[in-house]
């Protein structure tokens, strides 16, 4: 029976621990690197107007041991376990330049080590933060069932398999389980990532931290809060998040060795020439000039201006890249993945087709006036919303036609304009998806009467004195082998097979037309899946927790053709683990909690960015802020291009480098042009990766992307 709907239930407030963000001054390495480039900051005026050398080298002191006395700490207690640490070498760099005079220089590299270290634990942070407040999704409280009838409400944590519970009108449901009685449509995005709610009757099963429609359920707890599908979703991030192996710029692989050289190299040119009767000086000197030419200062430069100019260019283009690891890393991949709802499509359902089964005269489109008259023949009365003067002949739609929700016949017009009066009072995705083709058309609702809504079957209303329902054909047909009940059912089965949920109209209990709701796709989706292609050589993967007749259709749209459907978030991660034991790099695009493990398990994650999920956008390692899929391929390539403008600088610091160490080491090199040269090829390596901050380079990016 339906009931008549109430005010909806207003939608939960965000749990506290989603809305809870670490703050960056709380973490003690943002502290620190604050304080040092504060310090360095206060110093770097007076020694540079040449002011007494107490002056700025107190500030600059200040600057090494806020800076450096961390990474120094961690530095030796690697350093106790045979390690040599990448943090003990640079702090040791630093401290040699600061040695030989080059005191700046060194307080300059201790800022931008200490930034990257703070950078780095403020994300770790907020990945966790945002995992932690996954769990809050389910609600703290549940009202559970007594044996004599009675409720009680208790802790969600506290709920046991074989607890029956009663989830009402608008509660998020609190712990997986099967449903006992009753049936309503339980959004589960989060869990699945389909667009539409989800019917659920006696027998099915329900995930907590979905959240339910309007109808009541009683549901019996399968699982353990610890088990639940919400918990292993977060364990999976966590487990993800651990085990992916540490990603180092390529050059910190290179500098590792080289700065075990260099550091061994030092003490060698000062001491042999020593020993064979060099005088002291000569010998200091010519330490001094090697510790200065052999300095990977122009190595460290070669890398990192390309890809920060990438960075940066990404970020100003929509594309938010998180650090310069991910943005080389987003040049290796070669292969993608991507899914399908909020990332492939807009995530919200539209109406895409509706299909008139009677003419404006109540009988069957195209045919003559007076055949197959039945009781529904106002649809097509002029005087009805949508009506209009024209003469019968001209409203009507035949048969074979298949107009879509942009070209619409006048019968056609006129089902979609009674569809959404009688759905207007409704709060459903889809309700809304036919109200919003209507007002598309330019049709002012009718009011609706006497609304009621039953889950699972629709709603009914009375619009101009009509009784028209709107609701699933199954539920609608049940029991009617009429002519045009069969024809209504043939048009429904041909849209759900086309990867559409059709959506029934009758008006006084005659079907009138059926409408084809599905999710739109992005209008950049086909060129962005031609250009990964592209790139990568191989075409992407579909992954999707919705059915597989919809993710079918939009494949084929795109050009996919591995297509995964029905996918729970375990299974996305599966595939990725898959493709990687295969030797690929997979680059996962992905915008919902689903998707999060995946996100965190691939080689690369990008995050749809205005409708990502809060675990989706920090789990991901690059953000698309604007929505725009597009952006992927080009700053794939522009990744791309960035890592050619390393090697050539490593090129470039590589020659000078070796000749001036030669000079040094073979002749004498003089100390200033020793510096001279030092500095100038830092100067030019950095200079070349800067050319990628320039529109031009987006540009040519975006043409090497799409060919």
């Amino acid at each position: 029976m339906a009931s008549t709907l109430t005010k909806p239930a207003p939608p939960p407030a965000a749990p506290a621990a989603l809305r809870r963000r670490t703050r960056v001054l709380a973490l003690p390495e943002a502290r620190w690197a604050l304080a040092a480039l504060v310090s360095f900051l206060l110093g770097l005026p007076p020694a540079l107007i040449g002011a007494p050398a107490w002056v700025w080298g107190t500030l600059f002191a200040a600057t090494y041991v806020a800076g450096g006395w961390e990474p120094a700490w961690e530095g030796l207690k690697a350093l106790r376990n045979k390690t040599l640490d990448v943090d003990l070498l640079m702090v040791v760099a630093a401290l040699g330049a600061a040695a030989i005079g080059q005191v700046l220089d060194g307080a300059l590299l201790i800022v931008i080590f200490a930034t990257s270290g703070a950078l780095e634990a403020v994300a770790t942070a907020r990945t966790a933060d945002s995992v932690r407040g996954l769990l809050d999704l389910a609600p703290a409280t549940a009202t559970r069932l007594l044996p004599d009838g009675t409720e009680e409400s208790v802790a969600t944590g506290g709920l046991v398999v074989g607890d029956v519970v009663v989830i009402r009108p608008g509660e998020r449901v609190g712990a997986d389980g099967r449903v006992l009685a009753g049936a309503s449509e339980v959004d589960q995005a989060t869990i699945t990532g389909e667009p539409l709610p989800v019917l659920k009757e006696t027998g099915d099963e329900v995930f907590a931290g979905t959240l339910n429609g309007t109808g009541a359920l009683k549901v019996e707890v399968a699982r353990d809060a610890s088990d639940s599908v919400i918990a292993r979703i977060v364990r999976m991030v966590e487990e993800a998040s651990e085990t992916k192996a540490p990603t180092q710029l390529f050059i910190e692989k290179v500098e590792r060795r080289y700065s075990l050289g260099m550091v061994a190299a030092t003490p060698a040119v000062f001491l042999i020439p020593l020993a064979f009767g060099s005088d002291p000086t000569s010998a200091l000197l010519r330490a001094m000039t090697f510790m200065i030419v052999a300095s990977p200062c122009a190595v460290v430069l070669a890398t990192m201006p390309p890809l920060l100019s990438a960075l940066a260019n990404a970020g100003r283009h929509g594309v938010l890249v998180k650090s310069a690891v991910v943005m080389e890393r987003l040049g290796q991949v070669d292969a993608v993945a991507l899914d399908k709802t909020g990332t492939l499509t807009e995530g919200t359902p539209r109406v895409t087709a509706v299909r008139a089964l009677t003419g404006p005269d109540g009988g069957e489109p195209g045919r003559d006036e007076g055949e197959g008259e039945g009781e529904g023949g106002r649809v097509g009365d002029a005087s009805g919303p949508g009506g209009d003067d024209r003469e019968p002949d001209e409203d009507r739609c035949p048969a074979e036609d298949r107009c879509s929700a942009e070209d619409l016949c006048p019968a056609e017009d006129r089902v979609l304009a009674l569809a959404a009066a009688a759905e207007h009072p409704s709060e459903h995705p889809l309700a809304r998806a036919v109200v919003l083709a209507a007002h598309a058309r330019g049709h002012r609702l009718a009011p609706a009467e006497e609304f009621g809504s039953t889950p699972g079957v629709g709603v009914t209303a009375r619009v101009d004195g009509d009784t028209v329902e709107v609701g699933a054909p199954a539920r609608l047909l049940s029991g009617t082998e009429d002519a045009l009940s069969l024809r209504a059912a043939t048009v429904s089965a041909e849209l759900e097979a086309e990867g559409h949920t059709a959506v029934l109209v009758r008006v006084n209990g005659v079907p009138a037309g059926v409408l084809g709701i599905a999710d739109r796709l992005r209008p950049d989706a086909t060129a962005t899946v031609a250009a990964l292609t592209r790139l990568t050589g191989t075409a992407p993967a579909l992954l999707t927790g919705d059915n597989p007749r919809a993710a079918a259709r939009l494949a084929a749209e795109v050009g996919i053709t591995d297509v995964r459907a029905g996918l729970l978030p375990q299974d996305k991660v599966a595939v990725v683990r898959e493709q990687e034991r295969d030797g690929r790099r997979v680059l996962v695009i992905g915008d919902g909690v689903n998707d999060a493990p995946a996100l965190a398990a691939a080689h690369t994650g990008i995050a749809m960015g205005r409708a990502g999920s809060d675990l989706a956008l920090e789990t991901a390692d690059a953000v698309i802020v604007r929505d725009e899929l597009a952006t992927v391929p080009t700053v794939v390539a522009l990744s791309r291009r960035a890592r050619t403008l390393v090697v050539q600088n490593l090129v470039v610091a590589g020659v000078f480098i070796t000749g001036l160490v030669l000079w040094d080491l073979a002749g004498t090199l003089p100390l200033p042009l020793g510096v001279l040269g030092h500095e100038g090829s830092t100067v030019l390596v950095g200079l070349n990766g800067l050319r990628l901050l320039r529109e031009a380079a987006w540009r040519r990016a975006a043409v090497a992307a799409t060919g």
